[in-house]
């Protein structure tokens, strides 16, 4: 092929006068652009008509991939905390035992309100009442106030309030008051204790 007669024909070919019935007779270099000109369309329609649905298809399926892969590290990232999670859940609830066992049981209410009154006599202090109040039903938990009234000098009743947080079992001190007795050598000590018991999840009711 003369690639220079090609373009000369090209230059003066009549735009007007082309038929489409007579394309065999059209310069070469015409019929090959016509030629890319329809591959080019085809690809474009079926990239169209195949690749196009799929693209939404490809995009979710990169944004699953993607989500998976940050479940994948965090759940990755979790288990090798496992052991120390395992080990600190271990001293919480070893922990936990042992605050448990500082609850006192409905049973076990009189033997401390005896150990407290034991506590205010080994401080020379006078009990006037150690008197218990109706007990407050909580979600995991029973409370169990009762109030205390005692006379002493200063000292003493310090060392009976420091003895009494210091007994086996949990007692919180709350309102107090602290007025001159009667006889005005002594302090008289009024407050509410509080001790309290475990209320297992889905119990009615404390003993």
């Amino acid at each position: 092929m003369n690639v220079s007669a090609e373009l000369r024909r090209l230059r003066e070919l009549d735009w007007r006068e082309l038929d489409l019935k007579e394309s065999g007779t059209w310069p070469l270099l015409l019929q090959w652009l016509c030629c890319l000109m329809v591959l080019g369309l085809t690809l474009a329609v079926t990239h169209w008509y195949l690749v196009g649905p799929k693209a939404g298809e490809l995009q979710r399926a990169q944004a699953e991939e993607a989500r998976l892969l940050a479940d994948y590290r965090n759940r990755a990232a979790q288990a090798a905390q496992l052991p120390e999670m395992l080990e600190q859940m271990a001293r919480l609830e070893s922990r936990m035992s042992e605050l448990m066992a500082m609850l006192p049981s409905g049973a076990e209410i009189p033997s401390l309100i005896d150990s407290i009154s034991e506590s205010a006599l080994d401080h020379h202090l006078t009990i006037d009442f150690i008197r218990l109040r109706a007990t407050v039903e909580r979600d995991f938990y029973i409370e169990r106030p009762f109030d205390v009234q005692v006379e002493g000098e200063y000292h003493h009743i310090a060392g009976f309030l420091a003895s009494v947080a210091a007994l086996p079992r949990i007692v919180t001190l709350h309102d107090f008051v602290l007025a001159s007795a009667e006889s005005g050598e002594r302090l008289r000590l009024s407050m509410l204790a509080r001790t309290y018991s475990y209320r297992p999840q889905g119990a009615e009711g404390g003993p």
